[in-house]
Formats: structure tokens, C-alpha cells, sequence
């Protein structure tokens, strides 16, 4: 079984910086892109960063909000995403997940969500 375990959420000042974690664990065979998303309250859950796999090149792709401002990476050793986050606005408060789209042993691909980080920025 395939899970997606996030860290580093919490509450921080306008302005400020937190970085979150994503660990993908269990019978893994082959990992695709990952990303994160974010879902606010009374809005959709968008996209906020993605990274295709190494194979694919290890491109990146950021929302018009958060470019210049948070940058994704992953250590495909680990199986970790991280999202650096950095100049945060009142308005990435959301609660952040973590995707991947993984094989796992004896499988094809498949989506896989994390439980959620909540992100709160606030003085």
C-alpha cells in the first residue's frame, strides 16, 4: 500500500516562509509527477506547483499566485516533494495536499493524496 505523508504546515506572519514535506512510502515501483494543491475555504482545490520526473525532465510549473514566491522540489532517493514557500500572503492560507502519481508493485498508475497540511497566514 502506497501513502503520501505531509509536514510542515502552521502559522505564520505575512511575509514569511514555511516549507512543506511530502513522503511517499510503501510498495513503490515507479513515480511520475508530483505536486501540490491547495484548497481554501468555500473554493475549489487548485493546482499550486507540479514536478514531472526526472525522466521527463524534471520541468516545473507554479500558479500565476505563487510564482516567484514558492518553489517545488523533489529527492527522488527520499520519494519527497517539498514546497518552498516564501513571501506568504493572508491568501495561501489553505489547507495544502501533497499528489504524486505512482505505481506501486504489481500495479499501473494511480493518483495518490496526502491528508492535508493546513497553512495559515496571519499576524
Amino acid at each position: 500500500q502506497v501513502q503520501l505523508v505531509e509536514s510542515g504546515g502552521g502559522l505564520v506572519q505575512p511575509g514569511g516562509s514555511l516549507r512543506l514535506s511530502c513522503a511517499a512510502s510503501g510498495s513503490i515501483f515507479s513515480m511520475n509527477a508530483m505536486g501540490w494543491y491547495r484548497q481554501a475555504p468555500g473554493r475549489q482545490r487548485e493546482l499550486v506547483a507540479a514536478v514531472t520526473s526526472i525522466t521527463d525532465g524534471g520541468s516545473t510549473r507554479y500558479s500565476d499566485s505563487v510564482k516567484g514566491r514558492f518553489t517545488i522540489s523533489r529527492d527522488n532517493a527520499k520519494n519527497t516533494v517539498y514546497l518552498q514557500m516564501n513571501s506568504l500572503k493572508p491568501e495561501d492560507t489553505a489547507v495544502y495536499y501533497c499528489h504524486a502519481d505512482i505505481m506501486a508493485v504489481g500495479g499501473l498508475f494511480d493518483d495518490y493524496w496526502g491528508q492535508g497540511t493546513q497553512v495559515t497566514v496571519s499576524s
